[in-house]
């Protein structure tokens, strides 16, 4: 190019109307009429009308230069870009900026910052950006409005830098605002006129946030002394538009654009970036989208190839679940690039996942930490951390660590396409996704069964409508000939994804989550893995979300093992169960990981309920105060309707044949069920049998230890006999702990109804003796073991000898019959004398008979030898007589009776479905 002979004339020089656009133009006179040396950096940083080429851009900047009396080696001295791990890079989001005090807050900790290099990307404050868009919108829909909600804008700014700044820098601020807001109003003037605004006209308007955040930041770290830039993106970040709401950066192109802006302004160690904004190739002003001021972050930290990029944000880190679903969710303190983008995929609040490409290429860190609470170290996100790499025998015995962390995606729609005539004809997916992406609805999920006969996929909900026009129209025809049968939509889902890198060519892993939404009775309607395995993701109900949620983060023991409970019955065992759960809560939690909530307690007249768990400290008191009425139906759904606990379990601790009659209901609906309660595992056989049946069809459990023995373990052990093939001759036991006492101190001379007087006031009776001497109680117990034991017996095909005297059994109340009942005490005396004669004890057992198929109750006599004969007390004694313990049966003794006994018993089943649904045993 030819050189220019120049005078000291440089306004009116043709080298400046050729080659400089406007804008360029007036800014270099501008600097010209300050001094002509200020218009070097100007100079070398504009772009040059009509001279692409690099040489020919140098050789105008030679000519001008010299006219403005800047030598070579002032150009030669101009500072280049630095890189490398000088450079600490942050980035504060709308809620940092959110006032003059937080902006304030922000400079204090970027001086207190003791990196040689900073580079800070800043939002708008809070809620502008909002305010900006809603600007245009009221401008395009031609709202007089407009202009009002301009003011608005700028008195949130004037106010915030009145509070920030004083002096010179608040001057130079607000003249700058004024400047703005004018040529804002211009602008916003012409689309009102237009009734229509382009999205860079958008961008332009929406973008004033970042730049007016930004000086105010600079102007206040100044303010300190300390000296500080201000850099607007735009003049550096090159985008291409990609598609809708989403571009690429241009590296190369932005990096040089860097440089540039580096050597014309040479600036201060600490720079103020503005997020968000950026230009196209073309100089036009573009945004990066929601969520850009972390993707500018990440762009320019990759730039300069910082030590790290943090962004600042109001939480303490990344956490394992969303903390307003699961309240046990815990701060992550690492997560390698690809669980992040994972989780930030399937809609956690870490960052969007393009946010991390930039760095990930460079293994440059982030780390999301609290600008609220500066003592919380965040959560750093790497590649895959150190202290995580275990050898895979760690990682079989570690199931719980290989899953990092779940998300959800809710308010979805799963589109079912289907028919025989898919399998195998190329092009299907082809076609049936072309018309997806024709109506634009953002396919989230995809799952097809290895048969082809079917494609599953989730869109988001408001999106389904015009996908399911679209497919039924593309495929018309299709549908008509029977080829395809049919394009389904399944509305209200949710998506749950579990996500952690060490998860791949892990086995087990998939097992156990569906295994823990299994035992929470949530249905899966759709999987989904990728080959690269750092992700399951599940379909499910919407409704079920949260349940599944928390289901999920707990198997994982990355939260206690929760158990919803409701107790029904606060009676002499439910209340002294009520006061063992008091008792041992803060154990569970602490050494066994179960967190126990007691949800409601109701009795027959009256119940209270609870969101989030009764303080057992406190029940008697609150039944007393503010019950409510009893109502069994409103209890269940109140325990039901909870979708923070995954699990519920109902305790009857009742012994009513109502309520027993309702646990099929209840396990059909999901809720486990305990229970002392005899009446319906000794209730009529079909009942029976549909209860178990349904118990082995689901993963609902039914928990009935304490139906027999109290809190001895004897229906364990009878299924532990025959779940490890042993075959049952005989059972026979002393079941009664009442009846127990009362033959283990009927002997000498003492009168039967002495004992049972003596019983009664020690309280091992019923309030009427009667229901303890008629045997029935009994009966109940044998018929339970026998139908445990293979046998179809009903209640009534066991005989039993009733120790209450025929004329007594009429009688109107207790204190009737124990007035009479020593009238008949000569009997049972004789009896006993008799065996007492013989070198026998009277006992009253219940026997179950396997290979003759029945029972029965009787009063039995035995040796003194026996074990039978040597009991004491209370105790419970049953001996099993089988195939492998046939010459010397196996015996269970110990307490059968006492309400501190069977509550332990009912206590001890409650933490074995702790331990079913995922608690370490």
């Amino acid at each position: 190019m030819r050189s220019f002979s120049l005078s000291n004339s440089l306004p009116t020089h043709p080298a400046l109307h050729r080659h400089f656009k406007p804008h360029s133009r007036q800014a270099i006179l501008q600097c010209w009429q300050n001094g002509r040396a200020s218009c070097w950096p100007l100079i070398n940083s504009v772009r040059i009308n009509g001279a692409p080429k690099v040489q020919t851009k140098g050789a105008l900047i030679k000519t001008l230069a010299s006219v403005a009396d800047v030598s070579l080696e002032q150009e030669a001295a101009t500072p280049s870009l630095p890189k490398g791990d000088m450079w600490s890079v942050h980035k504060f989001g709308g809620t940092c900026m959110g006032s003059s005090e937080r902006i304030q807050n922000v400079a204090n900790i970027i001086l207190r910052d003791p990196s040689e290099r900073k580079l800070v990307i800043v939002s708008a404050m809070s809620k502008v950006t909002d305010m900006l868009y809603n600007l245009v919108c009221k401008a395009k829909s031609r709202d007089d409005l407009y202009l009002s909600a301009l003011d608005d804008v700028f008195d949130k700014h004037m106010r915030t830098a009145k509070q920030l700044l004083e002096g010179e820098d608040l001057a130079q601020f607000l003249g700058q605002l004024h400047t703005d807001v004018s040529n804002l109003k211009t602008m916003l003037r012409a689309i009102y006129i237009a009734g229509h605004a382009t999205e860079s006209f958008s961008d332009f308007v929406v973008g004033h946030g970042e730049l007016w955040s930004a000086q105010m930041l600079s102007y206040a770290i100044k303010k300190s002394g300390q000296p500080c830039s201000w850099m607007d993106t735009r003049d550096v970040l090159i985008v291409n538009p990609t598609g809708s709401d989403q571009v690429d950066p241009d590296y190369p192109k932005s990096e040089k654009k860097l440089k540039e802006w580096f050597s014309s302004h040479n600036p201060a160690n600490t720079i103020i970036a503005t997020g968000f904004i950026a230009s196209t190739d073309d100089d036009v002003p573009t945004t990066l989208k929601r969520d850009g001021s972390d993707f500018s972050a990440a762009i320019l930290g990759a730039l300069v190839h910082g030590r790290q990029v943090t962004i600042w944000t109001d939480v303490d880190g990344v956490y394992s679940a969303d903390p307003r679903k699961v309240s046990e969710a815990v701060i992550l303190p690492t997560l390698s690039y690809q669980e992040a983008w994972e989780m930030s995929y399937f809609g956690a609040n870490v960052l969007h996942p393009r946010t991390i490409i930039p760095v990930m290429r460079l293994n440059i860190p982030i780390v999301i930490r609290n600008i609220f609470n500066l003592d919380a170290p965040g959560t750093v996100i790497c590649e895959q951390p150190i202290d995580e790499a275990m050898d895979d025998e760690t990682a079989d015995n570690n199931i719980n660590k290989l899953v990092k962390a779940f998300a959800t995606i809710d308010n979805l729609a799963l589109v079912n396409v289907e028919g025989t005539g898919m399998a195998g004809v190329p092009g299907t997916a082809s076609a049936i996704f072309s018309a997806v992406k024709d109506v634009g609805a953002n396919v989230i999920m995809i799952s097809q069964a290895s048969s082809e006969h079917s494609v599953c996929f989730a869109v988001p909900e408001k999106e389904v409508g015009a996908v399911s026009a679209v497919l039924h129209s593309r495929f018309r025809q299709a549908l008509e000939a029977g080829r395809l049968s049919q394009v389904e939509v399944i509305n209200n889902c949710c998506i749950l994804a579990a996500v952690g890198q060490r998860m791949a060519s892990t086995p087990g892993v998939s097992a156990t989550l569906f295994d823990a939404l299994a035992k929470a009775n949530i249905n899966v309607r759709a999987i989904a893995q990728g080959c690269s395995e750092y992700n399951i993701t599940v379909v499910l109900k919407q409704g079920d979300c949260i349940r599944a949620l928390r289901a999920a983060h707990s198997r994982f023991y990355l939260s206690k093992t929760m158990l919803a409970v409701g107790v029904i019955g606060p009676g002499l065992i439910g209340r002294t169960l009520l006061d063992q759960l008091r008792d041992q809560a803060a154990v569970l939690k602490e050494e066994f990981n179960i967190d126990l909530r007691v949800m409601g307690i109701t009795g027959s007249k009256n119940m209270i309920l609870s969101e989030t768990g009764i303080d057992l400290t406190r029940w008697r008191e609150l039944m007393k105060e503010n019950p409510e009425k009893a109502d069994l139906d409103r209890f269940m759904q109140h325990l039901q309707e909870n979708h923070f606990f995954p699990n519920k379990v109902l305790v009857d601790c009742t012994a009513d044949t109502e309520v027993a009659n309702r646990y099929y209901e209840w396990l059909k609906q999901g809720i486990h069920v305990v229970t002392p309660n005899k009446k319906a595992n000794s209730g009529p056989l079909d009942r029976y049998l549909k209860l178990r049946t349904l118990q082995r069809m689901s993963y609902t459990h039914y928990f009935y230890e304490a139906t027999v023995g109290a809190g001895l373990p004897i229906i364990s052990t009878l299924r532990g006999l025959l779940e490890t093939g042993d075959k049952i001759l005989r059972i026979e036991g002393i079941f009664s702990g009442t009846l127990s006492y009362i033959f283990n101190n009927f002997e000498g001379t003492r009168a039967f109804s002495e004992v049972v007087a003596e019983a009664k006031e020690a309280g091992y009776t019923e309030p009427d003796p009667r229901d303890d001497l008629s045997g029935t109680d009994v009966a109940r117990k044998v018929i339970i073991l026998a139908r445990e034991s293979g046998l179809k017996l009903e209640l009534s095909d066991i005989p039993v000898r009733s120790l209450v005297p025929e004329p007594l059994r009429v009688c109107s109340t207790a204190d009737e019959f124990m007035k009479k009942l020593p009238s008949f005490d000569a009997e049972l005396a004789k009896e006993r004398n008799n065996a007492s004669d013989s070198g026998e004890v009277l006992r009253y057992v219940g026997v179950v008979d396997v290979v003759n198929k029945k029972g029965l109750v009787e009063l039995k006599r035995y040796k003194h030898d026996h074990p039978f004969a040597q009991l004491s007390g209370s105790d419970n004694i049953i001996a099993f007589t089988t195939t492998r313990y046939k010459d010397q049966p196996l015996i269970v003794r110990g307490p059968g009776a006492g309400a501190e006994v069977t509550a332990a018993g009912v206590f001890s089943d409650i933490l074995r479905l702790a331990s079913y649904l995922g608690a370490p045993s």
